[in-house]
């Protein structure tokens, strides 16, 4: 059997931070299509507590995760793009196809996402999770909260070296001092 081979899937994240299970469903959507769109979602948003990082700071992230994977090729396969919340999910889709090049669908864990690619006719795939217990931005930002370093053992070394640049435990920190989410 045959496997459908994409031009274009958009990957959207928030990327709060970037973990492995975003960098598996990266690697699964290049198995899938020539090209993936990385879309940094709620790009204005920072220094809140779901979302404690900037765009510009995920987008480093990303760039330094997808080049210690793929080497310095990954720009040909990958594009990053930050996009602002527009807060209508019906339209959503519509303002990606303004914003992005042409795409056939997306990959996503995201059940509404998946939904609305659907609505519009456009392949919604849900990729295999990768250890949904602990490599989720909400269950990070949780455990940094929590003191609890288990959260590494889901981020790339690379990411943890930036993140530490950032001061990203700090941050959490000074953003939630009740020290739980």
């Amino acid at each position: 059997m045959r496997v459908k081979r994409f031009s274009r899937l958009v990957v959207p994240g928030r990327f709060q931070p970037l973990h492995e299970g975003h960098l598996r469903t990266i690697d699964y959507t290049l198995e899938l299509s020539h090209k993936a769109i990385i879309v940094i979602g709620s790009a204005q948003e920072s220094f809140t507590l779901s979302n404690p990082l900037t765009a510009g700071e995920r987008f480093e992230l990303l760039e330094t995760a997808l080049e210690e994977r793929y080497g310095d090729a990954w720009p040909r396969r990958i594009s990053i793009v930050p996009v602002l919340d527009i807060q209508m999910n019906k339209v959503w889709v519509q303002y990606l196809r303004q914003l992005l090049p042409r795409f056939d669908g997306v990959v996503s864990g995201n059940q509404l996402v998946l939904a609305l690619f659907e609505d519009m006719g456009l392949e919604a795939i849900e990729p295999p999770l990768y250890r949904r217990e602990y490599c989720s931005g909400t269950v990070i930002r949780r455990l940094v909260l929590e003191g609890d370093d288990k959260w590494r053992e889901c981020v790339p070394p690379s990411v943890i070296r930036k993140l530490e640049e950032y001061g990203f435990e700090e941050r959490l920190r000074r953003l939630y001092p009740e020290g739980n989410a």
